[in-house]
């Protein structure tokens, strides 16, 4: 279904745009940020689908396998802790920082990340809804036992065999969500709930190809919401956007942050 086209899109960047956004921050009553792997690269994380991403040389193990097979389990914590390294040493970049300092100054309600990194919640966010799951815990899938991962990627590099669950000897798995396993039903009402909320719904780093999470900008869209999109790629909602930028996400995020601090100064300066 083609999306509304009535929207104006003012693109690219520069300036003018970033004060604009900047505006439109100040003056919403309900911003919510929508990332995803976008924001990340900037710290060293590959966008998985990326060339030299994981899913370039390795096929993601399905969720149906990893439950019916042990085969299965070992090749997922063979890729995982692959992952795991790069994911060990990252740390929150402008971005991510800036996101945080928004919330704390109530410009941000909330922030929606397809992402499974945990970054925002390193760089001090605390509205986050991880639509995806993080990849610094593991849960038993018997019995929701959780854990931080490090010890079991561990384990894993010794053993090279799939961890089990000290409380109840089931499968322990990232507290992600794998291809063919549901979503949240907690999560995902949490976040359509913030998305038909939002005033302003900003994306970041996303190319809005993955369902269901890519439909939060239609939910915005729905109730009357503005929507903005950052990202280097096209989105099949760039049509519906008020407001287009195709830039570096960090540096497009600390040219919009200067201007809302400028804005947030009280008159007279200081």
């Amino acid at each position: 279904m083609r999306l509304a086209t009535w929207r104006p899109v003012l693109a690219i960047r520069g300036p003018p745009v970033s004060e604009q956004l900047a505006q439109w921050l100040i003056e919403s009553g309900c911003t919510i940020a929508f990332t995803g792997a976008g924001i990340s690269t900037e710290s060293g994380i590959p966008d998985f689908r990326s060339p030299g991403g994981i899913w370039s040389t390795s096929q993601p193990v399905l969720f149906d396998d990893f439950v019916a097979s042990e085969e299965a389990r070992v090749e997922y914590w063979r890729q995982k802790s692959l992952a795991a390294r790069e994911f060990a040493d990252a740390q929150p970049n402008v971005g991510h920082e800036i996101l945080a300092r928004w919330e704390e100054q109530g410009v941000l309600r909330g922030l929606i990340t397809q992402n499974i990194d945990g970054l925002h919640h390193l760089a001090g966010s605390r509205k986050v809804q991880e639509i995806h799951g993080t990849a610094r815990q593991v849960t038993c899938l018997d019995c929701g036992w959780l854990d931080d991962v490090g010890t079991w990627v561990d384990q894993y590099m010794v053993t090279r065999l799939a961890p089990r669950c000290p409380e109840c000897d089931g499968p322990l798995k990232h507290a992600t969500i794998s291809f063919g396993q549901s979503l949240s039903p907690e999560v995902l009402e949490k976040c359509s709930g913030w998305a038909r909320e939002s005033e302003l719904f900003l994306v970041m780093g996303s190319s809005l190809v993955v369902h269901p999470a890519a439909g939060m900008p239609q939910l915005a869209l729905q109730q009357g919401a503005r929507l903005v999109i950052i990202n280097a790629t096209e989105t099949p909602y760039d049509d519906a956007a008020d407001l287009l930028i195709r830039a570096p996400l960090g540096e497009t995020l600390s040219a919009v942050d200067l201007a809302v601090q400028k804005l947030r100064e009280p008159e007279g300066g200081g």
